[in-house]
């Protein structure tokens, strides 16, 4: 896969799923902006990793639409462009429906939705002028399985990632005909610091051994989809979703 010369904007890639994106979209030729929200040494230490030239930081939150927008300029601006979108920036909190109070299910909502789901619609929206002055671009979505399985103890994590999967079928037909295509991918657990906590508790085990694999997914093996997805010649894939689950989850 090439993408010499091509404009990365990747969210949430200070760690985890994002920093293996840039360094897979640089291995390639790709300029990459590393987005992040807080954690601005760690988005350093994913710059600092970067084969090639031209990479940038920028910063936000993603759940603010004033700060998208900002960092969606400030990306096409430092990288000259912009050709590629990858929404990866997400949270995950419980809030069961027994056991919360009111007013804490209502803030997780609030917090989980427009962290996972309405930021990553901005995102979309403030990118597509960047990706019509190129004539065309990729938006990848990274979901979760959680989408079709259920997440009883977060059930707006599951929501805003089912809705995400809506979001990129829904833009992808609208899309397509300025040659704008999105692809989403759902993975299962992930070696992520997200996911420490749940890997090396009790429940670690019983994860690891839902896959025949017997292991979890790495942010590898989520980036080896992303750039699929993102790469020239796979257009007629547009508005897909592609499990990396490792078997641990089979839809129909």
């Amino acid at each position: 896969m090439d993408f010499s010369g091509k404009a990365v904007l990747i969210t949430g890639a200070s760690r985890g799923i994002g920093r293996a994106c840039a360094r897979r979209f640089a291995e390639h030729g790709a300029r990459v902006a590393v987005h992040y929200h807080q954690n601005q040494a760690a988005a350093e230490a994913t710059l600092a990793e970067l084969p090639g030239q031209g990479h940038v930081l920028v910063q936000g939150d993603i759940s603010r639409p004033e700060d998208v927008q900002r960092f969606v300029a400030a990306a096409a601006a430092g990288l000259a462009g912009l050709d590629v979108l990858v929404n990866n920036a997400g949270i995950y909190e419980d809030h069961p429906v027994i056991g919360s109070s009111y007013a804490d299910w209502q803030a997780a909502w609030q917090r989980v939705l427009h962290a996972n789901l309405v930021g990553a619609a901005n995102a979309i929206f403030c990118a597509v002028p960047h990706f019509q002055a190129r004539g065309g671009g990729r938006v990848v979505n990274v979901s979760s399985r959680g989408a079709f399985r259920g997440e009883p103890t977060a059930p707006a994590y599951g929501a805003s990632k089912a809705g995400l999967n809506s979001l990129g079928q829904s833009l992808a037909k609208a899309l397509a005909p300025h040659n704008i295509f999105i692809g989403t991918v759902a993975p299962g657990f992930v070696e992520t610091d997200m996911a420490t906590e749940f890997l090396a508790g009790p429940a670690g085990d019983f994860i690891r051994h839902e896959s025949p694999l017997g292991r979890v997914a790495t942010p590898a093996d989520v980036a080896t989809v992303v750039l699929f997805l993102a790469a020239p010649g796979s257009e007629f894939t547009t508005g897909t979703i592609i499990d990396c689950n490792g078997a641990s989850y089979l839809r129909t």
